[in-house]
């Protein structure tokens, strides 16, 4: 998810989120996967699923697990999510800015913004969550939640990570999701986690963003998406060197979608189709953390 760019900019095409890209620190090394677990509220609204396109034997998900497209329900009205897309695109010509030291929370300091990770092929992480972003932004508002992008197009340079927080706190908003996908080289390192802030440092970053992060694990593994096997424990990821989580005062949560470096995952990410499925899974665990 996050590299600090130097002059020789290849070295910020790596992990995206790992512990040893931000703090030095190396990635919990876990290598458990979860069955689907059942939802966390039966009765929340869901996204309805699109019929999915036909993949290719090399581009599909790796999880066993099938599940039927949910059907649609009344969403909550009044509620402000809001979404932001990992990186920009204009942040890899703009190493000035963006490598500008700026609050992490927790006394820590850190740069401005990263370039992001990419698949092998050369897709870039931030065009991937720009992309997946208004999909997910196009699921919510059609059920009636008022959505706001951290970031207006993926031409841009940052935001710098304390101005997302901030957009998210100004905003008032019932939930903050950050999405990312990681770049891990670890030999078949696939899946996504979620990271949360632990140990919270307000009463928004407990048992709200624990809560969050869960819901939406919980959709995603219901959209037959693997939990990661190299990060986190089934799925939950709680860290305290991410500014975004660190300087939050909104339940938020960052996804790692999947790896990019996976060649199978990496598939998928660059899809569509793939794109489709993890924005209704991430929209569905969102609509039923609102409840």
């Amino acid at each position: 998810m996050v590299l600090a760019v130097t002059a020789g900019l290849a070295a910020a095409m790596t992990a995206c989120a790992g512990p040893a890209a931000e703090t030095g620190r190396p990635a919990p090394a876990v290598t458990t996967t979860v069955s689907p677990l059942p939802s966390t509220s039966s009765a929340a609204p869901s996204v309805a699923q699109s019929a999915p396109e036909t993949p290719s034997s090399s581009a599909s998900v790796p999880s066993k697990t099938t599940v039927a497209p949910t059907s649609k329900a009344a969403a909550p009205t009044g509620r402000v999510v809001v979404i932001d897309p990992g990186h920009n695109g204009g942040n890899s010509t703009h190493t000035a800015q963006i490598n500008k030291q700026v609050p992490a929370g927790r006394g820590r300091t850190k740069p401005c913004n990263t370039t992001g990770t990419a698949t092998q092929t050369g897709y870039p992480e931030h065009a991937f969550t720009w992309d997946l972003a208004v999909r997910v932004r196009e699921l919510l508002t059609a059920r009636g939640i008022k959505v706001v992008m951290t970031r207006p197009d993926n031409a841009g340079v940052g935001p710098c990570v304390d101005k997302r927080a901030a957009i998210g706190n100004e905003s008032g908003a019932a939930a903050v999701v950050s999405l990312h996908a990681d770049g891990s080289t670890a030999a078949g390192a696939h899946g996504f986690h979620l990271a949360y802030s632990s140990p919270p440092l307000n009463a928004a970053q407990g048992e709200p963003s624990l809560r969050l992060a869960r819901a939406l694990r919980d959709k995603m593994v219901a959209g037959g998406l693997a939990t990661s096997t190299y990060a986190g424990t089934e799925g939950l990821s709680p860290r305290d060197d991410l500014a975004g989580l660190n300087l939050t005062e909104r339940p938020t949560v960052l996804v790692e979608c999947g790896n990019m470096r996976d060649a199978a995952e990496a598939a998928v990410l660059s899809s569509p189709a793939g794109r489709q499925r993890y924005a209704e899974a991430i929209a569905n665990g969102i609509l039923g953390f609102l409840g």
